[in-house]
């Protein structure tokens, strides 16, 4: 079963996060994607598209995977059906991130179970977005 860290535990993920990787980013402003991005980016965080279709989003250059992603991620936030995460969650592993955050509505227990056993933080199924709104001025 999927258990995700408290919302005060989230929130200090946040605080204490800068670079987040946004898997499924869309660079069409209707999207729930670049939405929820454009208010992380707004509110701070540098934001690297993860979108093997599109060149940029936000403004930024995208790249094809995480594993084009130079340095250290402090979280990986996934806008992709939940079908897609036991996938993205190996790639995951394979590169420098701290936390696996996918979205609202978004879950997959093999995802969840192969990442806990690995030791990670992992985040499903809550909109990074919400939870920034609600934590923020909480510290």
């Amino acid at each position: 079963m999927v258990q995700n860290p408290t919302l005060e535990e989230m929130g200090e993920i946040l605080k204490n996060a800068k670079r987040i990787a946004v898997v499924g980013l869309s660079n069409n402003p209707e999207r729930t994607s670049y939405q929820v991005s454009k208010a992380m980016q707004d509110a701070g965080y540098e934001i690297i598209p993860v979108n093997p279709v599109i060149d940029e989003a936000l403004g930024v250059k995208a790249v094809k995977s995480l594993k084009d992603i130079d340095g250290h991620i402090d979280i990986v936030n996934v806008f992709r059906r939940s079908e897609y995460l036991p996938e993205i969650a190996k790639e995951f592993d394979e590169v420098d991130a701290d936390v696996f955050w996918a979205q609202q509505g978004v879950v997959n227990e093999e995802a969840y179970q192969f990442l806990k056993n690995k030791g990670y933080t992992v985040i499903m199924d809550a909109c990074i977005k919400v939870i920034h709104a609600l934590t923020k001025d909480k510290s």
